[in-house]
């Protein structure tokens, strides 16, 4: 074989052939969605204007439809797999809280495995969904009225004491959480400690720019444990399970 001919998938991108994808599902859709009606807009308004939010609609179509982002692939970008460890360290917001609930461990953990029951004391959850034994579908309330969806997988088990998770590739925003039940040093009650990682789409200043709508993650998780804790210690969290997710919403409050 010729030693110039491109050997893999990225070569054959540098060679002006086949691009890598590095764009996620879910952003591919939008950025062919945005970038048509984008398009569809420049051409109405005409004019060096119109031109220019052509040339912008016409180069998100393009990528949606590709795939690939020159961008992303300058950054060492790809939203199109699972971020990796490291990538939460260098671009990711860090959240740590916790609580104590007056309850069992074994009685928490078992309300938490049941990721569908998340909803129910995570305001910015829509819904959870169960896909088999360990992966789930996400929607999350998102600014200006949108939602965030993505799939998740559970990578850690620890029957009453630790479950932890990970958003899978395609992710809209790459997520990562963890949950510890740890009994109390008073020897009353769980310690419950949630961790929470994620990587806004614009890197740290996405996180501000998120708190611009009210998305502060710490506070938001903060009070999701409360109302976490007021359900368990009144004894609602049996009287959750199974029912549909509208009913228990309203049993959370």
């Amino acid at each position: 074989m010729n030693s110039d001919q491109p050997q893999n998938r990225d070569d054959l991108s540098d060679a002006g052939g086949f691009q890598q994808v590095n764009v996620g599902d879910t952003e591919r859709w939008l950025s062919a969605v945005g970038g048509g009606a984008l398009a569809l807009y420049g051409l109405k308004r005409g004019g060096l204007g119109g031109a220019v939010l052509l040339a912008i609609g016409g180069a998100l179509v393009y990528r949606g439809y590709t795939g690939h982002c020159s961008a992303y692939s300058a950054l060492g970008m790809n939203t199109a797999e699972p971020a990796e460890p490291f990538e939460y360290f260098e671009r990711g917001i860090h959240v740590e809280e916790s609580i104590t609930v007056d309850r069992p461990a074994a009685e928490l953990y078992a309300f938490w495995k049941r990721l569908e029951n998340l909803p129910t004391f995570m305001d910015h959850l829509k819904s959870v969904t169960k896909v088999d034994d360990k992966r789930s579908h996400w929607v999350a309330n998102a600014p200006a009225g949108m939602s965030a969806e993505w799939d998740a997988e559970v990578i850690n088990d620890e029957p009453n004491a630790l479950l932890a998770w990970r958003s899978l590739g395609g992710a809209t925003v790459d997520n990562a959480g963890s949950v510890r039940f740890v009994p109390a040093a008073s020897g009353r009650g769980t310690e419950v400690r949630v961790t929470m990682d994620y990587i806004p789409p614009a890197g740290r200043v996405g996180a501000v720019v998120a708190t611009l709508f009210g998305e502060d993650p710490a506070l938001t998780i903060r009070e999701d444990l409360r109302r976490f804790k007021r359900a368990m210690e009144a004894g609602q969290g049996s009287a959750i399970e199974g029912q549909p997710q509208a009913a228990r919403a309203e049993a959370s409050v």
